[in-house]
């Protein structure tokens, strides 16, 4: 009798705890699902960049992926599972990929409908030009750390099929000194390579061309000859201020303002030629400058005028200006935000909603938007931008004339197809492409 009112007690805690499972699966669930719903109605859900692959059938239910990431309601739990929300909100950081203790989780560009571009790269981060190799941005790995690590993990590769005793100036060429330039020049610099990098803009790439406040989100890394650092929310002044200090103790060359107009295979090597006529012969070849290339411009009439440009360097330094920014990214956004303080600001946008804003700067510019800080135009296009106005069409056909002084696009880049065509490297459109990344 006492057995049994023993096992019925332990039956009946353990219907109770499995009762208590289940009801917090279904509200989890429910949640997703609500979240997702949502998503896919403010045209959030499908991933515009690199996103998280989750494969269900390996999720073991750990959670490890929600916890570890920094952005809010990338992932949820659907049915026990691990499950995208937002994707197009995704940074493509890869804390999830690293924090999953069974590989559940891969990393992916492109869907099944939507394809990007990219050149071909191996597990080595060489192309099909043997001897030229590509890492970061540029191969679909964005963000600082990811830039970072590939940065150092080519070299690690190129390390191992440096020729012996060749006749070029250099081990290594560089190109590109953003962060997968900067980190591949230090891990170069500890294997003792001849090394140089070049840069067609200033120190930092891409990142430079960020305005001085803007907040980098990064995370810890681990930078060749520096170590361990860990950065969360620094603004691009700090992070530039790191670099320039790992660079000079380090004594890396970096040849700024050098554009590479193109590279040539030789017998011994490459040849690369840049803009004003230098050359420079290397065993090596590192491109590292990322995915923009040259800014897509809107092709409209006074496109050309002195004051449109396609940066915000020093927003602090504009004030009581007229100013219309073209673009709907988070570049855009930012822009329009820093310079909302000081001047009156309009954003004119292609579509009818912000899709794909990091979810700080989606409620920052909503804020703006009933704060009457900021106009924003949607479905409109800019047909003309004059000395004094820019004539903007709006999503009935009719003609707004702003009054202007300053125009600043934000309208992407455009992948530098032409320059690695004519170095013979491969580009061809892929569609759920998994990027090769690396446990830490």
């Amino acid at each position: 009798m006492v057995e049994i009112l023993i096992y019925g007690t332990v039956a009946l805690i353990c219907i109770f705890i499995i009762s208590i499972y289940i009801k917090k699966l279904k509200t989890e669930t429910r949640q997703s699902e609500i979240k997702i719903e949502k998503a896919i109605e403010e045209g959030i859900h499908e991933p515009v960049s690199l996103y998280p692959y989750i494969d269900t059938n390996t999720c073991i239910k750990s959670g490890a992926c929600i916890s570890a990431c920094p952005e809010e309601d990338i992932i949820g739990i659907r049915n026990g599972r691990a499950t995208l929300i937002n994707a197009s909100r995704c940074v493509g950081h890869g804390a999830c990929f690293h924090a999953c203790p069974v590989e559940a989780i891969s990393l992916r560009i492109g869907t099944e409908k939507r394809g990007v571009d990219l050149p071909h790269v191996n597990q080595n981060f060489e192309t099909n030009v043997r001897g030229i190799f590509i890492a970061g941005e540029l191969g679909g790995m964005g963000l600082i750390k990811n830039s970072v690590e590939q940065g150092k993990q080519a070299v690690d590769n190129i390390a191992m099929n440096i020729t012996k005793n060749h006749q070029c100036q250099y081990d290594l060429v560089i190109i590109g000194a953003g962060p997968a330039g900067i980190a591949a020049s230090l891990q170069a610099k500890k294997y003792g390579f001849k090394v140089v990098a070049l840069e067609q803009d200033s120190l930092g790439g891409t990142v430079f061309n960020f305005p001085r406040s803007k907040i980098i989100m990064t995370s810890p890394m681990d930078l060749p000859g520096y170590g361990k650092i860990k950065l969360f929310h620094t603004s691009k002044t700090e992070l530039l201020k790191i670099w320039m200090d790992v660079i000079d103790k380090n004594d890396i060359v970096i040849k700024e303002h050098c554009k590479v107009e193109k590279i040539e295979q030789h017998r011994i090597g490459f040849e690369i030629t840049t803009l004003d006529d230098q050359t420079f012969t290397t065993d090596k070849v590192l491109l590292a400058i990322g995915r923009r290339g040259t800014p897509r411009k809107l092709v409209v009439d006074g496109e050309g005028l002195e004051k449109v440009t396609y940066r915000l360097i020093e927003p602090e330094l504009i004030n009581g200006k007229n100013v219309l920014i073209v673009g709907g990214g988070d570049s855009a956004i930012e822009s329009a935000l820093l310079l909302a303080a000081n001047n009156n600001v309009t954003l004119s946008y292609r579509s009818e909603q912000f899709s794909r804003l990091k979810p700080r700067n989606n409620l920052a510019i909503k804020q703006a938007l009933e704060d009457s800080t900021i106009q924003v135009l949607f479905n409109s296009n800019v047909k003309r931008i004059d000395k004094l106005e820019v004539l903007i069409e709006n999503g009935d056909g009719k003609l707004i004339h702003l009054e202007n002084d300053l125009v600043y696009i934000f309208a992407g880049g455009e992948l530098p197809t032409q320059f690695l065509q004519k170095s013979g490297i491969e580009i061809s459109r892929r569609f759920n492409y998994t990027i090769k990344s690396h446990k830490n």
